[in-house]
């Protein structure tokens, strides 16, 4: 039987101390990344291209939260550009005259309300190339140490959810399903977290985050 990894309850200051360390080295990567990729039954040409994506950022940002360790997600609203509906981490497109990290601290700020003074970068996990959209995804981990109350952006942001490390470590919260994409049969992995099917690339970008996760626990 295939054993079932919880968190080993720790302070925050821990886990931010050994996940700096360990984002010192070399990452899981795309191997990592594409166990939660989408599969698709036939060979499709996108037109982008990652020699011309366009760079953006997401945060995973860690909180304590009633005796455990969290992070944000959100349901993105039907109006927004991209991804409509979809459960997602903050973040969005760089600006020209910012750096990815502050991309991802002022998205953050901007969709769910947290004040960007607030929130510290502990590093960033392997950029992520989204072929239907484009964008280049570089996500950092960040944390905040102090009490807060989300403000979601109503044209962005529809819900906000608290996902604690514990149930994306739980390994029955990653599953998978048959769909149809744009008239394509797909099979899409997907983690179950707060009732909410987490897929696509946020589904990615937290299957390395759960991968190293299980590294520094168990370190």
């Amino acid at each position: 039987m295939k054993k079932t990894i919880t968190f080993i309850p720790m302070e925050l200051s821990k886990l931010v101390y050994k996940l700096n360390n360990r984002l010192q080295y070399d990452l899981p990567g795309k191997e990592i990344q594409r166990r939660m990729l989408v599969k698709i039954n036939k060979f499709i040409n996108f037109e982008n291209s990652e020699e011309n994506a366009i760079p953006s950022a997401v945060l995973i940002l860690l909180y304590e939260k009633n005796g455990d360790i969290c992070f944000t997600l959100t349901e993105r609203t039907q109006t927004v550009e991209h991804h409509r509906g979809q459960i997602s981490l903050p973040g969005g497109a760089m600006e020209s005259d910012e750096k990815l990290e502050s991309t991802a601290v002022r998205e953050t700020q901007e969709e769910i309300g947290i004040n960007a003074d607030d929130i510290e970068i502990i590093g960033s996990l392997s950029p992520l190339f989204i072929p239907v959209t484009g964008f280049i995804i570089t996500p950092f981990i960040g944390f905040i140490n102090i009490d807060f109350v989300t403000d979601p952006a109503p044209d962005e942001v529809e819900n906000v959810f608290s996902v604690s490390l514990d149930e994306l470590l739980n390994d029955k919260n990653k599953l998978h399903e048959k769909r149809n994409l744009r008239g394509y049969n797909v099979d899409v992995p997907y983690f179950l977290l707060c009732g909410q099917k987490v897929w696509g690339a946020t589904a990615m970008i937290l299957s390395e985050f759960k991968a190293i996760l299980k590294e520094v626990i168990n370190a």
